[in-house]
């Protein structure tokens, strides 16, 4: 009977050991219990960098993004869209240039409850001046990240932040928004993230 008891004790010592740990080791939740996301909107493929047009595997924005995963822990949700974009890059262009032209609000694919979540990294490459259009989209429909704090970041080469932060207040009214970080798409591989979390 003494050795069941003991036998018992030990799985019971085991569990409680394996629930705490459980518990402690997703580093998205923040010590209130709330989690941190990363939101991003890229493109791979085509794209303009260094002044020179070269195909990327990845895009520079999930790059980025792949390396705060990475550090953080966080969750992920990428933002595609419902028309995929030319791979054309200068079809692609005049597009996104005409989309921010008309303040289109293009569809995207997929959707995720952003209840959980207190803090949104936010990443998207600068078109046109500002964010593609899309990410606009997503914005709207999750009422302006209101009583979130969001850190933005670009990927760019060579308009950095452009007039993106200017829009995402506008677009962003309730949230708390930090002033963002801008990386040059080239330098993404060797470029730190710690601007982009310590914002």
């Amino acid at each position: 009977m003494t050795r069941i008891f003991t036998i018992l004790l030990c799985a019971l010592c085991m569990l409680t050991a394996c629930g705490t740990k459980a518990k402690t080791s997703d580093s998205s939740v923040a010590d209130n219990g709330k989690k941190s996301i990363i939101i991003y909107f890229s493109r791979s493929g085509l794209n303009y960098v260094s002044g020179d047009t070269i195909f990327l595997e990845v895009g520079n924005t999930k790059f980025l993004a792949q390396k705060i995963v990475k550090a953080t822990g966080c969750d992920e949700f990428e933002i595609v869209p419902a028309e995929p974009y030319a791979d054309d890059y200068t079809e692609c262009v005049n597009r996104a240039e005409a989309e921010t032209a008309s303040n289109a609000r293009p569809a995207y694919k997929g959707d995720i409850d952003l209840a959980p979540y207190d803090t949104i990294y936010l990443g998207y490459p600068i078109w046109a001046g500002t964010c593609p259009m899309c990410v606009f989209t997503f914005i709207d429909a999750h009422d302006g990240f209101a009583g979130k704090t969001v850190l933005p970041y670009s990927t760019h080469e060579g308009s950095g932040l452009g007039r993106s932060i200017e829009d995402l207040k506008k677009a962003c009214p309730k949230a708390s928004l930090k002033s963002g970080v801008a990386i040059k798409g080239s330098t993404v591989k060797e470029t730190s993230i710690d601007p982009i979390i310590n914002q």
